[in-house]
């Protein structure tokens, strides 16, 4: 589950600059609000059967259930806005954000938030102080469950944008979103994709400001969302996400980014761990730096850890006498538990069922593997560049038992090879300098394509060319858009499906900005394997490790 699948609203609130994550993360500025926003209007929110207001679930619970919680609603002004102030806020033009997310009687929802004394801020010269920037994580058997909130206000004299701009681990699931301004909270709502585009269509038919916005990171997604905010008032952004927790080279690894990106009067990184079968290490590497050495604690009990980075204003400094901060970038914790049974643990929650196996000193299986490569026209220039380094990085990585062979393809479909050969360093070195020399040209037949690899597959099989302890795949490195031959992507994913009939696994590499990602996903999951985008700001060969 994730929200690449999901988009978000935030009530009828909706910043003109789209915050995003992965997929499709929706924000419309509906004009038709902007009025004078009195009436019963309640929008996304909606009035609950005891006159509250419903607001997404909780944090604490199970992501998208579509069951809201009720919170009730302060019969007060903020305090130092009154009516007049808030329908100027409301009614700001393409920088403001007209809401609904009001009760009856056009009373607002007030937040019980406590910021304290806001005094002793530091602020660069857009007069903008951050009064705090809390992170708080909690795993409790590899799954974590982590909020970033940010505590910011203007101090100028004129109205400002404020940012809230943070990085999320992608697979993580965000479910919810807040924005607390001067005492008004604005809830957020998750949309399924489809419902995201055809509102973001509908909006700009009627000409209002809207936005959907991709991914473009590789171990982590940007959210971002833009507020326009009058003098003197306080803003305080608040995200929740849910994220299972990977095993990499032995150990389970929470990157947690860390960018206020200013100096914030209170900075905190709590991450909390209870693991039932026991914890065998916790270590938190220097990753922001010797700045910082000495400053995060660990406390370890024998199924619990408590790790803590909280430095003071003038730790975070980059220099004695700097105004900007020193903190920028990911904050890490690494564990691992005890493994007492061979065959892993597992463990039963409302129902649902997890089983954890990570077998040791095995040794990496014999493979197969086909790789097929996208070089038509669309492919030119950049894409081709990464396509030919990706391809070097993983014919470095094939080991003496593996057999491969080369498939490219446009509107004709080429092989290297008529079939598979063994991965000796002479044919690894043959295939690299043969991939150099392709220029890219043409239409694109995926679907022409990926049968003849399977049939080559399926006949070496049949054909008793493989060994029975080896594993066999398709690698496809494409930038996903067919052009020529059979065009529809449910036909071409009906077809290669019929075709692997279960018995190999295909993989899909994402070449570019542009890719149709979700096509080369559903087609790698749809047989037994997954995709992965290359991405053209980064490195090639460390995108592939």
């Amino acid at each position: 589950v994730g929200v690449r699948r999901k988009a978000f609203t935030v009530g009828d609130v909706e910043p003109q600059v789209i915050p995003l994550v992965w997929g499709w993360l929706l924000v419309v500025v509906d004009e038709d609000d902007k009025a004078d926003g009195v009436p019963d209007r309640h929008g996304d929110v909606g009035e609950g059967r005891d006159g509250h207001l419903e607001a997404p679930a909780s944090h604490h619970s199970t992501p998208a259930t579509g069951q809201d919680k009720p919170f009730p609603i302060i019969q007060d002004d903020p305090p130092g806005c009154d009516l007049q102030d808030m329908e100027n806020l409301i009614d700001l033009e393409m920088d403001g954000f007209p809401s609904s997310s009001r009760a009856r009687n056009g009373r607002y929802q007030r937040s019980t938030s406590d910021w304290g004394y806001v005094g002793d801020l530091v602020e660069d010269d857009d007069k903008i102080g951050l009064y705090s920037y809390k992170v708080q994580s909690t795993i409790t058997s590899r799954l974590a469950n982590t909020m970033i909130q940010a505590k910011m206000v203007n101090n100028a004299r004129r109205p400002q944008t404020i940012m809230f701009d943070v990085q999320v681990p992608k697979g993580a699931f965000i479910d919810n979103f807040t924005m607390d301004i001067n005492g008004i909270t604005f809830t957020s709502h998750i949309r399924e994709k489809s419902e995201a585009r055809k509102m973001y269509s509908q909006a700009k038919a009627k000409g209002k400001a809207a936005g959907i916005v991709r991914s473009s990171a590789l171990d982590m997604e940007n959210f971002q969302t833009e507020v326009h905010v009058p003098p003197g008032m306080r803003i305080q952004f608040q995200l929740h996400y849910h994220e299972m927790i990977r095993r990499k080279l032995s150990s389970y690894e929470h990157i947690i980014s860390v960018k206020p990106g200013r100096l914030a009067k209170h900075l905190e990184v709590d991450v909390r761990i209870i693991e039932p079968q026991g914890l065998r290490y916790v270590h938190v590497p220097n990753s922001l730096g010797d700045h910082f050495d000495g400053i995060t604690t660990i406390s370890k009990g024998e199924k619990k850890a408590h790790v803590s980075f909280k430095p003071t204003m003038d730790q975070q400094r980059k220099c004695p006498k700097c105004s900007s901060t020193a903190v920028d970038g990911n904050f890490v914790v690494q564990y691992d538990v005890n493994r007492e049974n061979t065959g892993g643990e597992l463990e039963i929650f409302n129902g649902y069922f997890i089983h954890f196996f990570a077998p040791e000193n095995l040794d990496p299986l014999p493979k197969n593997i086909l790789f097929v490569i996208d070089v038509s026209g669309s492919m030119w220039g950049l894409k081709m560049k990464q396509t030919i380094e990706a391809m070097k990085a993983i014919l470095s990585e094939l080991r003496a038992a593996d057999q491969f062979s080369l498939i490219d393809f446009n509107h004709n479909v080429r092989c290297w090879r008529d079939n598979l050969v063994s991965a000796t360093p002479a044919q690894v070195e043959d295939a690299k300098k043969y991939i150099q020399t392709i220029h890219p040209n043409g239409g694109t037949n995926i679907n022409e394509a990926l049968l003849r690899a399977t049939f080559i597959l399926n006949e070496a099989k049949s054909l008793g060319m493989l060994d029975p302890n080896s594993v066999s795949m398709i690698v496809l490195v494409s930038d996903g858009d067919p052009t020529v031959g059979e065009l529809k992507l449910t036909t071409i994913q009906k077809n290669v499906k019929q075709s692997i009939k279960d018995e190999f696994s295909l993989f899909c590499l994402g070449i570019g900005f542009d890719v149709d990602y979700d096509f080369l996903q559903r087609i790698a999951t749809d047989n037994r394997g997954m995709a992965q985008r290359i991405f053209g700001n980064q490195e090639t060969s460390l995108q592939m490790k």
